[in-house]
């Protein structure tokens, strides 16, 4: 079902459509998708790819429109994926990022600019993708593929572990890193340090492609929190720095490339 409007006025339009893609299996989630571009044409045109693109990868969705960033920021809902161009009036498309960072930081926030002026401010906001216009289609699907198996993802991948004859559930998106301390584990975490017994080895054996990278032989970090690295260490989103061991700092940056292109790569 979708409402359309013809004959478009940026100056007389008083609404935007609303596309709405029915789910095709019982269980799926309903994605709510956010299209935000001060200029009504490009607007449409870009909500109405991503309708295509969505019916054709038969993924349930609603996606709304927003003529400024001040407009998606008092909207009531809660999107999964936002739309954003950069180029806009006050607040620009980098200062409503922000703002939106600042009331929940899940969100996927994916840039489209006609410049690439703004590639590397993009990643201050932990941008999930930088599209340049015009939008191939190509790329726009690879991307819309990508952040729906994210948004799948989000918070889903766990490992269980034992102390004290009790099992506890922990949460991969949660963990910073693992300290490893002879058979002594310490997750380092969201909410803080859990402590519990395991070798090393079978650790390592759990995480596998699970974007985790054993960066020295007393750490296990996970790679979408580092926000930088040098030879000697990783610079994680919190501040901390863990060390690399000299052998394996050729592998980590293999891996942690491959992590940033995965989540944060620029098109």
């Amino acid at each position: 079902m979708e409402m359309s409007v013809h004959n478009i006025d940026k100056t007389i339009v008083p609404f935007l459509p609303i596309y709405i893609i029915s789910s095709y299996k019982a269980g799926d989630k309903m994605l709510s998708i956010a299209v935000c571009d001060d200029e009504v044409i490009e607007c449409c045109n870009m909500a109405k790819k991503i309708k295509e693109v969505m019916e054709e990868m038969k993924k349930a969705c609603i996606i709304r429109q927003f003529r400024s960033g001040g407009e998606l920021l008092q909207a009531p809902e809660s999107f999964d994926i936002v739309f954003l161009d950069i180029m806009m009036q006050d607040p620009d498309g980098m200062k409503t990022a922000q703002m939106l960072r600042e009331k929940a930081s899940n969100k996927i926030l994916i840039f489209v600019s006609s410049s690439r002026e703004y590639v590397f401010e993009a990643y201050d906001v932990e941008a999930f993708q930088y599209l340049l216009k015009p939008v191939d289609e190509r790329k726009l699907k690879r991307v819309l593929q990508k952040a729906t198996l994210k948004t799948q993802r989000h918070s889903q991948e766990f490992i269980i572990v034992s102390r004290e004859r009790q099992k506890k559930k922990l949460f991969l998106d949660d963990i910073y890193y693992f300290e490893i301390k002879g058979r002594v584990v310490d997750v380092h975490g969201t909410e803080g340090i859990f402590t519990y017994y395991e070798q090393i080895k079978d650790l390592e054996n759990k995480l596998q492609d699970k974007g985790f990278f054993r960066c020295h032989k007393s750490y296990l970090i996970n790679l979408k929190y580092v926000d930088g690295y040098n030879r000697q260490e990783a610079i994680l989103d919190n501040g901390k720095r863990i060390v690399i061991a000299k052998r394996r700092y050729e592998a980590f940056c293999q891996e942690v490339l491959k992590v940033m292109r995965e989540n944060g790569g620029v098109l």
